[in-house]
């Protein structure tokens, strides 16, 4: 990817919050205490701030109002999906609207951007994604975020006639709702599970594996020839959880995924689909199918290890193979494996998880708001959306969004192919944006699961510790999926 510069000073002319905001700010992103705001807020001051949004003319071509010669500030978490291809869309915004556009690609989402929140000049765009990515339902709880419904009814940039939220893949928008509205675009389609090497199957003559005992099988006997059947990124168990949370859905169907977000008293510890699924993820590890030496490993150590062909199965989303292009030999051939069957399951094998990811955000104090939104807005054209098709490997949420005759690699190509076949046996969690707290809990227990430092039983009534301390937040009553 090309080098970028990092912008992430405060705009000229940006004043900062009042004392009394910091520090309500503060200890809402966690940053002091509340006995320590209780005091400081006693001795704040009553300093109001100054309005420095940047706004324009509001038109049918400008329904935001975005300020001709403005400054946009925008920050992309530099990951799987890289960065170049912001810096493309960046150039085309500027063509459009003049001014200065600032990027920061990062992967520090947390460190550099909670600062900003806090102090009240957060940027005017952020992916906010990653392992340190800042928890949605934080922001959301403390006003940082802008209301998207406003993207959603505006003019489609390709088709005015159309609204935004018609142009999208059904059910994409609601993945970045809280209490009904959207607040995060999440604006990538990924498809979730397990992947591996079309040329090693070739080779060794295996059928892609459909059962969970065909895929031990595999397993089993790669481990005779010295490879490992299964490597995960140990020091992030989210991977693991693709697994677990994909096979539970699977084996117990709607009913078990929905559980979970509704957090239901009985989601872990009185679903059969979940201790069927747990102890089929534990066998991996009781039986030395795993990868060795994979659970002390982060995630471009364990999926380069996997490139190199020292495992035979990873978990991921689909952005797996833009970030690992400089790994990936020649010939690999990357290939996408829907999780495979335990007897009994509810949904076909072909059934995937597939949905809305990477959420985009416009915090509510951006000094430039309406740029954030247009810039959004121009994110869902087909030019754009074809754009990330070409830098990023990977499919937005944009209907038909990427122009015919363009190349897709083979892992690519693969997830589309597994779209297709899966139809509308496509199923996404929730609780990962609804409860950041309960998702960290049960990453946790996972962790500890495949370091055999715990048994299944007890991960089970970890997880279900977790749902049933998320139940306790009166927020949580606003979050229900029918």
């Amino acid at each position: 990817m090309g080098t970028t510069s990092a912008h992430n000073d405060v705009p000229n002319g940006t004043h900062g919050p009042g004392r009394r905001d910091l520090i309500k700010r503060s200890a809402a992103l966690g940053l002091i205490t509340v006995p320590a705001m209780s005091f400081l807020s006693a001795c704040a001051s009553s300093a109001s701030d100054e309005d420095t949004t940047e706004k324009g003319k509001v038109s049918k071509d400008n329904p935001f109002g975005v300020a001709k010669d403005g400054t946009l500030d925008v920050v992309i978490f530099k990951g799987g999906f890289g960065d170049q291809y912001a810096i493309e869309w960046e150039k085309e915004y500027k063509g459009k609207w003049g001014g200065k556009v600032s990027h920061l690609g990062t992967q520090e989402i947390t460190g550099k951007l909670q600062p900003r929140f806090v102090g009240g000049n957060p940027p005017d765009l952020v992916d906010n994604s990653g392992a340190q990515q800042i928890k949605l339902d934080t922001l959301y709880k403390d006003g940082q975020l802008a209301d998207l419904d406003q993207l959603l009814d505006a003019p489609a940039y390709d088709d005015p006639s159309k609204k935004v939220r018609d142009i999208l893949i059904p059910g994409t928008a609601e993945k970045g709702n809280f209490d009904g509205k959207m607040y995060s675009l999440n604006y990538i389609y990924t498809v979730w599970g397990v992947w591996y090497s079309g040329k090693l199957f070739e080779d060794k003559g295996w059928e892609v594996p459909k059962t969970w005992d065909a895929f031990l099988d595999i397993m089993r006997e790669a481990k005779k020839d010295g490879i490992g059947g299964l490597a995960h990124q140990g020091k992030h168990p989210y991977y693991i959880n693709v697994m677990i949370m994909d096979l539970i859905a699977k084996t117990g169907g709607l009913d078990a995924m929905k559980a979970i977000d509704n957090l239901d008293p009985k989601a872990f510890t009185g679903s059969a689909a979940a201790e069927e699924s747990i102890e089929a993820i534990y066998e991996i590890v009781e039986k030395g199918l795993l990868m060795p030496g994979t659970n002390s490993l982060d995630h471009i150590e364990s999926q380069t290890a996997w490139n190199k062909g020292k495992a035979v199965f990873i978990p991921s989303g689909s952005w797996l193979e833009n970030e690992q292009l400089k790994q990936t030999p020649e010939g690999f051939d990357m290939k996408f494996l829907p999780m495979p069957l335990l007897p009994g399951s509810k949904l076909p094998f072909e059934a995937i998880r597939a949905g809305a990811g990477e959420p985009f955000i416009v915090p509510e104090k951006a000094r430039n708001k309406a740029g954030g939104l247009e810039f959004m807005r121009m994110m869902l054209s087909k030019e754009w959306s074809t754009i990330f098709a070409q830098q990023a490997n990977s499919l937005t949420i944009v209907k038909d969004g990427v122009d015919t005759g363009v190349e897709l690699r083979p892992g690519t190509k693969s997830a589309v192919d597994a779209v297709a076949a899966a139809g509308d046996n496509t199923f996404d969690y929730y609780y990962v944006n609804w409860y950041s707290e309960m998702d960290e809990s049960i990453r946790n227990a996972s962790a500890e699961l495949m370091a055999k430092r715990i048994q299944p039983k007890e991960w089970l009534k970890r997880a279900q510790a977790a749902v049933d301390k998320a139940a306790k937040d009166p927020a949580s009553k606003n979050n229900k999926r029918p």
